[in-house]
């Protein structure tokens, strides 16, 4: 048996797709020691600097000494205690819905939440370009999947049509992110409510990528184009900006009760870590505060910053780096890290092959001199490894993504 999996380690080291995990031997931040060396961290999605961040710590703390370590048991038995329930409380609060649900985490999150919605009598659409996890929960389902180009409305459209003629009684789901993870663009959210109303569907929204970077409070980007009442089913995850771990969803408050009797991720799951939960809530708290406010304003800042060096126009903290050809890209991370930067070279399967990438993710907690410095090594790749950020950063109504993010 060892000798299949060797020779299929093989095959995928021939293509240069093969994947190893990396001791990272510090706390996360924008300084990570990997293998001996101190390398400026581009790679993590701690997007506000709250991984570290001392009111988090002191939260989780105080949970530890109040709740102990672990929850115990399922969140249904005995495992829901007061950090699980305050810190929903505060995500309802804060994405301004009837109820929010926390999950273990937000491919938990999609997994248990898409089939415990829809059925197989249903249909979904989905983006092409949606995480790994929404896919996997679609097709968990059984609903009838179509999935249409990343961003492409008049796909959407002829999709919509087929599923309300095939069944005029389904139940009708479109499936996107508000920002992709891999590309950093953002869905032309204004267009597809309409299509959803026009066509009576229901829209589940990932702002996985977009929570604590867009929106007044990091609220998102349903809250910064004023769409949230439209979004039925709002997806997030508390392991990126907010700095912890675990996922969420946010709606109707009989959406989450049913979800509570239904998700099967939820229900045979034992309940998150107390400090979990009671850290993710002093990350919401922060957000909703002047200096969690600051600190997103920071963060674009920095963006700003890597804009105006490399001549580009991101719509988020990811910053693509296309070079298509999987060695290349692997020889360009490796020509970073030498020159003392953490930046992931992105592969088949996470992207399309032929289209593996740099991608960079931006912090609030990078100094000026680090974004420039990175500016300048990327410059200084070999003209075969420097080609161009990817294109998909303006959206599909055709605006540049700069005059859309007007006070972010």
């Amino acid at each position: 048996m060892s000798d299949i999996y060797a020779r299929q380690l093989e095959a995928l080291r021939a293509r240069s797709l093969d994947r190893h995990l990396r001791e990272i031997s510090s706390p996360s931040g924008t300084i990570a020691d990997l293998e001996g060396k101190r390398l400026i961290n581009f790679s993590s999605n701690d997007y506000l600097g709250l991984a570290n961040d001392p009111q988090l710590r002191e939260a989780a703390t105080k949970a530890i000494a109040e709740f102990g370590i672990g929850a115990g048991a399922s969140r249904l038995i005995s495992g829901t205690q007061s950090p699980h329930v305050r810190l929903e409380t505060a995500l309802a609060k804060w994405k301004e819905t009837e109820a929010a649900l926390c999950f273990s985490s937000g491919y938990a999150a999609a997994l248990g939440t898409i089939p415990a919605l829809v059925g197989k009598n249903d249909v979904i659409i989905l983006d092409k370009l949606c995480h790994a996890s929404l896919i996997d929960g679609a097709k968990l389902s059984g609903a009838t999947l179509r999935i249409f180009p990343h961003n492409h409305l008049g796909k959407l459209k002829s999709h919509l049509e087929w599923a309300r003629q095939k069944n005029s009684a389904a139940r009708i789901v479109i499936i996107t992110e508000s920002v992709f993870s891999m590309d950093g663009d953002r869905a032309p959210l204004p267009e597809i409510v309409k299509l959803k109303m026009d066509f009576g569907a229901q829209l589940f929204l990932d702002e996985a990528h977009a929570v604590g970077v867009i929106g007044r409070n990091g609220r998102g980007l349903a809250f910064e184009e004023n769409l949230s009442q439209e979004v039925d089913v709002q997806m997030g995850t508390l392991s990126k900006a907010l700095g912890v771990s675990g996922g969420y969803i946010c709606g109707s408050r009989n959406m989450t009760e049913w979800l509570i009797n239904r998700a099967r991720s939820f229900i045979f799951s034992t309940a998150p870590p107390p400090a979990l939960a009671a850290a993710a809530k002093a990350a919401v708290d922060f957000l909703l505060s002047i200096g969690g406010e600051k600190r997103r304003q920071r963060l674009w800042r920095n963006i700003d910053i890597l804009a105006e060096e490399l001549s580009i126009q991101p719509a988020s903290a990811i910053v693509p780096w296309i070079i298509g050809d999987e060695k290349e890209t692997l020889t360009a991370a490796q020509n970073l890290q030498d020159n003392g930067f953490l930046v992931p070279a992105i592969r088949y399967p996470t992207v399309a092959k032929g289209a593996a990438r740099l991608r960079f993710t931006l912090s609030a907690a990078h100094e000026a001199t680090q974004l420039r410095s990175l500016a300048g090594a990327i410059k200084r790749l070999p003209k075969r490894d420097r080609t161009k950020p990817i294109r998909r950063l303006r959206s599909a109504r055709g605006r540049p993504v700069a005059e859309q993010r007007t006070g972010h």
